[in-house]
C-alpha cells in the first residue's frame, strides 16, 4: 500500500489547479489512489435520485478528491507551506519534519 506523506487532520494549501492557493484541512486520505479530500476544496455538484434518505433528490455539493501531488503542508509551528522530511527518534519512531524550521510535525 501507498504511503502519504500527509494525514488526515493535516492542514494543506494547494499549489495547482482550480483552487490554487486555498487552504483547508484534510477529512479523508485514499493512499490507494493517491488522493485526499480537503475541507471546502474541489466542489461538485452532483445530481441525486430521489431516495428513502433524501425523499426530494436534487443537487447536492460536496468536497471531491483531489491529487496528493497538488497539495502541500502548511507546518504547525512556522505556519508556512513546506515540504517533509522524516527523522527517526531515539526510541526508534520515524516522525515527519518541516525542511524549514526543522521541527517534528508530528507529537
Amino acid at each position: 500500500m501507498p504511503v502519504l506523506f500527509v494525514r488526515k487532520g493535516d492542514k494543506v494549501v494547494v499549489i495547482t489547479g482550480k483552487d490554487k492557493g486555498k487552504r483547508g484541512k484534510i477529512l479523508r486520505s485514499l493512499p490507494k489512489k493517491n488522493r485526499v479530500i480537503v475541507e471546502g476544496l474541489n466542489i461538485i455538484k452532483k445530481n441525486t435520485r430521489p431516495t428513502q434518505k433524501n425523499p426530494q433528490g436534487g443537487i447536492i455539493t460536496k468536497e471531491s478528491p483531489i491529487d496528493v501531488s497538488n497539495v502541500q503542508l502548511i507546518c504547525p509551528e512556522c505556519s508556512q507551506q513546506t515540504r517533509i522530511g522524516k527523522r527517526i527518534t531515539s526510541d526508534g519512531v520515524s516522525v515527519r519534519i518541516c525542511k524549514q524550521c526543522q521541527k517534528d510535525i508530528d507529537k
